[in-house]
């Protein structure tokens, strides 16, 4: 079947079809909502408009931004504040004079063997301590400087004896003269005690010494006993005839007498007779025998002889026992200058030979050590405070201790007065076990007022003074310009611009003020103007 065609005539219209989004816009434009949309898409414009022409500058506007601003004073207010010169160092932090204690171990029989008495780290040591026991004997600490050189014993005399003895009298013991320099009995009974008082027994003299003593004690004994033989024959030589002797004596010139005469009255032959006589001589001269002086001469040669081999066995027994007495050898004590001593670092290990450094101690007391130039050391003085802080930010109180210029070394020249630095020691506070090995070995930064105002004072930066005519000190003040100066940042305080205050260059005025102690940039002022008060400010520059 064939198609019919479509009859002729104008298109039938139809209704374009429109997606969801497409028919809202479309309505949103027509009507009422369209006036809004331009009015709002008006106001952008001219908001928009009025930004960009704060960035929209004319040339003339340039290049009067680029001329420099019309100059004005740089102000700054007078402040209350204490002020203060304070001299600021390094220092460490430090048991001060380390020193290296060796054992002399050349006068020992056999090894240096430690056997006790090793101290620990840490530990204290006093005059009369045992720093160390070595073959069974101690090493006894005492105060001095100059170091053990030789063993000690009677009769020497010397430096290193008036050393010893002063340090005995530091102990409360007795040695005789102090004043002298000779190791005698006294001193040795003195190093005696002090070896009991450390809880040892003292040296044993040598065997050759000890024999030698009792050698010398026996002979001392013969002597005396012939001395006193011979002073008894003496006596005895002196004593006279007894008084029986005497009568004896005296009846045998009697008995001859009268035989005498009875053979002269019988008239016996001359040959009796004379025999009579001579018997009669004989018993006369034996009666004046008796009357004479004793010859004691060989009885007194007997004693002086006895007395002279006395002396020289005492002599004798005076030397052994010299050699005797007690000694003080050269490994059993050293000297430390500045006691008590603090036990830093200990190499002696008991049971082992020492050799070398037996340990190193430092004084007891902890220090700061720092240094100084000549100008600060002229205003430091001993006992002045100051504080050091630590790396974690802490503050300690420490006290001048000392001040001492620094040596130059050997052979090299010294520096010119100026140009010297000296060493200034600190005494810190009281602190802490732990504190102190917390700080111990570190350097720390110290501060120490020199000079400081008894409380707040008026003060300006030292900018703001100048010189009068007459050398007077000015400031030259802002009229009306006073500032809050409490309440002020103080960066913001020292600075101003030349409006500061509104005023200008043109009214400002010069003041004489009287200045006092200048430190930290600022200086103290005071005046009779009632203007210069807190507050007020003053020209620093331009």
């Amino acid at each position: 079947m064939d198609e019919v065609p479509p009859a002729s005539g104008p298109p039938e219209r139809t209704t374009p079809q429109l997606s969801p989004g497409r028919g809202r816009l479309a309505a949103f434009t027509r009507g009422p909502r369209l006036v809004a949309l331009i009015g709002a898409v008006a106001v952008a414009s001219l908001v928009l408009g009025i930004v960009l022409s704060r960035f929209v500058v004319s040339p003339a506007q340039l290049a009067a931004d680029a001329q420099a601003p019309v100059a004005g004073p740089v102000t700054a207010p007078i402040e209350e504040r204490v002020i203060q010169n304070v001299i600021t160092t390094r220092a460490d932090v430090t048991y001060a004079d380390a020193v290296d204690v060796k054992v002399d171990t050349a006068g020992l029989a056999g090894p240096a063997v430690v056997t006790g008495h090793v101290p620990e780290v840490g530990a204290t040591l006093v005059a009369g301590s045992v720093a160390l026991e070595v073959a069974g004997r101690p090493l006894v600490v005492l105060p001095g400087d100059l170091p053990v050189y030789r063993t000690l014993h009677a009769g020497l005399s010397g430096p290193d004896v008036a050393q010893l003895k002063a340090a005995l009298v530091g102990l409360g013991l007795d040695v005789g003269d102090a004043a002298s320099d000779l190791f005698d009995a006294a001193t040795a009974a003195a190093v005696d005690s002090l070896y009991r008082k450390v809880g040892y027994s003292p040296p044993a003299s040598s065997p050759d010494a000890e024999r030698q003593l009792a050698s010398a004690r026996e002979a001392v004994r013969g002597a005396s006993a012939s001395v006193d033989q011979a002073v008894a024959a003496l006596d005895r030589a002196a004593e006279g005839p007894k008084g029986s002797d005497v009568v004896e004596a005296d009846n045998a010139v009697r008995q001859a007498q009268r035989e005498l005469d009875i053979a002269l009255w019988r008239g016996d032959d001359d040959t009796e007779i004379g025999r009579l006589r001579d018997v009669l001589s004989l018993a006369q001269a034996r009666r004046a025998e008796l009357d004479r002086p004793a010859d004691v001469s060989a009885e007194q040669a007997s004693v002086e002889a006895a007395r002279g081999q006395l002396d020289d066995a005492q002599e004798a027994l005076a030397a052994a026992e010299t050699d005797a007495l007690t000694v003080l050898p050269a490994s059993e004590v050293v000297y430390l200058s500045s006691l008590p001593r603090r036990v830093d670092n200990v190499d002696a290990i008991r049971g082992t030979v020492t050799t070398g450094t037996a340990m190193t101690v430092s004084g007891a007391t902890l220090m700061l050590a720092g240094s100084a130039s000549a100008g600060d050391a002229a205003l430091l003085s001993d006992g002045m405070p100051g504080t050091f802080s630590a790396a974690d930010g802490s503050s300690y109180t420490a006290t001048v201790a000392s001040i001492h210029a620094q040596k130059p070394d050997a052979g090299e020249e010294g520096p010119a007065d100026g140009d010297k630095r000296y060493d200034v020691a600190l005494r810190p506070q009281e602190l802490d076990e732990a504190t102190i090995e917390r700080l111990r070995g570190s350097n720390v930064k110290v501060s120490i007022p020199v000079q400081a105002t008894s409380g707040k004072v008026l003060a300006v930066p030292v900018a703001a003074l100048t010189a009068g005519p007459g050398g007077e000190s000015r400031v030259e003040l802002v009229p009306g310009g006073v500032d809050d100066a409490d309440g002020m940042d103080p960066a913001a305080a020292q600075v101003g611009s030349g409006n500061s205050g509104g005023s200008s260059s043109e009214s400002t005025e010069l003041v004489t003020v009287k200045t006092g102690l200048s430190a930290g940039g600022y200086v103290e002022i005071s005046s009779d103007d009632p203007r210069v008060t807190a507050g007020a400010r003053v020209v620093v520059g331009r």
